[in-house]
């Protein structure tokens, strides 16, 4: 049976924010869950700001994919953000990321998307080469952030 996808709903936020912790902690990344419920919430009700959809593989969740939405005007309009990818073990090795990353490259052609990014840990090889294969490519400029803080 191949992998499905479903649109991640209200009644999912509990097993997509467990999934998210789970990923999170492959990196030691702080994750709270309260604000992650509310966040996921609030992208749900808002279609605007992107899409999310749980993995199955056999009817049973394997993971999650959220795409968040960008308005570019070096890109010509939208753009999005693979913002989270996540697999579980027991999903990993059946190409169920491939079939993910498809499934993002159709979604993206049916909401016009032009361009999608993401970002891919450094030790996290597997992942690179599953997104070069895919037809991603190193983009030649650095990632920066900037966390914006109250200066009061």
């Amino acid at each position: 049976m191949p992998v499905t996808f479903k649109p991640v709903r209200v009644t999912d936020i509990d097993r997509t924010v467990a999934m998210m912790q789970d990923f999170y902690a492959i990196d030691n990344y702080p994750i709270d869950a309260f604000v992650s419920k509310s966040l996921l919430k609030e992208f749900i009700d808002n279609e605007e700001l992107g899409r999310s959809w749980l993995i199955l593989n056999n009817d049973e969740v394997v993971g999650y994919v959220i795409l968040t939405f960008i308005f570019s005007f070096e890109y010509k309009g939208r753009i999005a953000f693979l913002d989270e990818l996540y697999i579980a073990p027991a999903g990993r090795g059946k190409s169920i990321g491939k079939q993910t990353v498809d499934f993002i490259h159709e979604q993206a052609l049916d909401l016009a998307i032009n361009v999608i990014y993401l970002e891919v840990e450094g030790h996290n090889t597997i992942a690179q080469k599953l997104y070069l294969s895919k037809d991603f490519t190193i983009h030649n400029r650095k990632l920066m952030k900037l966390t914006v803080k109250n200066k009061k």
